[in-house]
């Protein structure tokens, strides 16, 4: 039962970074550089990305529950936090926003939706959770001498948490936009190898 839960974990990563990419390409009006991924649940087919933050959230929670005692519990309870940040984020759809979809104003909006705000709160939370989840293993693994894993949890967390901050501070530079686009696929490609490891240790292979 672990190495099944931990398996759900480990292809949370790939359908996120899988199904965006593919949303990304073929969504008519959507630009990476300028427009966050969570803005693809407006519009036509916005219902994929909608359910696919849903599920990519809940395989996530499904593989903490396999990593318990495997991790520090700061850890276990950060990717847990992320896990639902990124469900409930899929429940509250993101306001449309510079163009997208296509024909939504390219001006700032005057006003946030209840379900803008949630989903923007949902995120933040969830990200932070994750922040706190990399750098606490980091930390855990450099005192127990495995510093490669060590090295990739600290880079992990301390990427995320510059390019959450400079996202939230660009107002919507393509530089920045890019870098948090990174930070997220390396921020899955974690969670994913993380969950993975876990399961390997599991079957004393």
């Amino acid at each position: 039962m672990k190495n099944t839960l931990l398996l759900a974990g480990a292809i949370a990563g790939p359908l996120y970074v899988g199904i965006g990419t593919v949303e990304a390409l073929v969504r008519d009006g959507f630009d990476i550089r300028i427009h966050p991924l969570s803005v693809l649940a407006n519009g036509p087919g916005g219902w994929v990305h909608s359910a696919m933050m849903i599920t990519t959230g809940l395989l996530t929670v499904l593989g903490v529950v396999g990593l318990r005692g495997s991790v520090p519990r700061v850890t276990a309870i950060g990717l847990a936090i992320y896990g639902l940040g990124v469900t409930a984020a899929g429940m509250m759809t993101a306001d449309p926003v510079a163009g997208f979809p296509p024909g939504t104003p390219t001006t700032p909006p005057e006003t946030i939706s209840w379900h803008g705000l949630g989903h923007f709160l949902a995120g933040a939370i969830g990200f932070l959770g994750l922040i706190v989840a990399a750098l606490a293993l980091a930390w855990r693994l450099r005192r127990d001498g495995r510093p490669g894993w060590a090295a990739f949890s600290l880079i992990t967390g301390v990427f995320y948490l510059a390019a959450f901050v400079g996202i939230g501070a660009s107002g919507g530079q393509p530089a920045l936009n890019i870098a948090f686009s990174v930070a997220v696929v390396l921020g899955w490609t974690w969670i994913s190898l993380l969950m993975l490891r876990n399961r390997t240790a599991g079957t004393g292979s």
